[in-house]
């Protein structure tokens, strides 16, 4: 789950990060009111979307009269704002955060992340702000320095001051670093965060060290521990299928191809889309229907698969260790009825009650393609889509 700039440091703040005054906005008058409230000459009108790069795509601007601060609101809401995160069909501006003026003289960036390697987080920083980190690393990769930190312990001041000291950030500015940077992990460890960045952290004019910018990112399956948090959810900025396909429990994600997957086991989905590639097709999808599915959970991911207008057909592989096979065949057999299915559709069943699961898909009378090995299921289903 994703949140909004706006959101993202609301939780900052709360734990000592300094952060610009900002008002949240959702009207071209709220964004004016917020402007005059905040006072000052120079204002920036930022949209909000679960996506980066939106000041390329003309989703930040910066006013210098109230005037401007009414005509770039007006511009942003409602825009659809493309960036090289969202895609080409862009996102819908449905928000705006308007932000006091800084004074930039420095930017850096700085990240929490958990580093699976060393079991340890990952603290992060680059003297690069503003850019877009994986570019760093590409073109730079020495100027990002990385510390380790064992959660038992956390982030000491000399770490966090070792860091500041080698992105460059001046001798009277570093204790002010020292405390963003611990602050940053405080809030990560606090909020449960899979990802917490601030890009840029700016040096201002005054010595002040201040998140400019924000993003989090936490595991949907530690939502149920954090319910302040899930409650920052923001179903707009989501696609439909997904929070429809969460609602019965269903890991989906959909994709750019035209065969639809539903599968056991996300190593088994992994490896499903692996194979359809293999065969020179495209997957629609990633769903795994997991362990203890039933009949409705299959034919609501029948729905949403179909729900998707580029899937051309559908493939159908099961492990049934948990999971039986005639489970998952009386599932097929009524989402085929149910969505009047039209598109191809391959089975491969393997595992508990496997004969007993075929013999259900023989007896429905569906036009239904049986396959024995995850190659020649792929192979059917791309040689069907063709």
């Amino acid at each position: 789950m994703k949140i909004h700039e706006y959101q993202a440091k609301g939780l900052l703040k709360k734990f000592g990060v300094v952060v610009p005054r900002g008002v949240y906005c959702q009207s071209v008058d709220e964004a004016v009111s917020a402007a005059e409230f905040l006072g000052g000459s120079v204002w920036v009108v930022k949209a909000q979307i679960h996506a980066g790069g939106r000041g390329k795509g003309g989703g930040v601007k910066v006013a210098k009269t109230l005037d401007q601060v009414r005509r770039y609101a007006h511009e942003i809401l409602g825009m659809h704002l493309v960036t090289h995160q969202t895609g080409p069909e862009g996102q819908h501006v449905n928000r705006l955060l308007v932000e006091e003026g800084a004074d930039i003289r420095k930017e850096y960036y700085v990240a929490v992340l958990t580093d699976r390697r060393t079991q340890k987080v990952a603290v992060m920083a680059s003297s690069e702000g503003g850019m877009e980190i994986e570019e760093v690393a590409a073109h730079t990769p020495e100027k990002i320095l990385t510390v380790y930190v064992d959660p038992a312990d956390g982030l000491s001041d000399a770490q966090a001051t070792h860091l500041a000291t080698n992105i460059g950030v001046p001798e009277a500015s570093i204790p002010k670093a020292v405390v963003a940077l611990k602050g940053l992990y405080a809030c990560y460890m606090g909020t449960d965060a899979a990802l917490a960045e601030i890009n840029p952290l700016i040096l201002d004019g005054n010595g002040d060290i201040k998140a400019l910018d924000a993003k989090f990112d936490f595991d949907d399956n530690a939502l149920f521990r954090i319910p302040e948090i899930f409650a920052l959810r923001d179903l707009d900025e989501e696609d439909h299928s997904e929070i429809e396909a969460s609602k019965f429990g269903l890991a989906y994600i959909a994709l750019d191809g035209n065969i639809g997957c539903l599968v056991n086991g996300a190593g088994l989905a992994m490896a499903t889309m692996d194979t359809i590639k293999l065969f020179g097709g495209e997957p629609a999808n990633f769903l795994d229907v997991g362990g203890g599915a039933t009949t409705e959970k299959v034919t609501e991911a029948f729905k949403i698969m179909l729900s998707n207008p580029n899937v051309r057909g559908i493939l159908v592989n099961i492990f049934g260790g948990i999971m039986q096979c005639d489970t998952i065949a009386d599932g097929i057999i009524a989402a085929a009825l149910q969505t009047d299915l039209k598109v191809p559709l391959v089975v491969r069943m393997k595992g508990t009650n496997e004969e007993l699961g075929k013999k259900l898909l023989v007896q429905s009378g569906l036009s239904i393609i049986s396959a024995d090995s995850m190659a020649e299921a792929a192979a059917k289903i791309v040689a069907a889509v063709k």
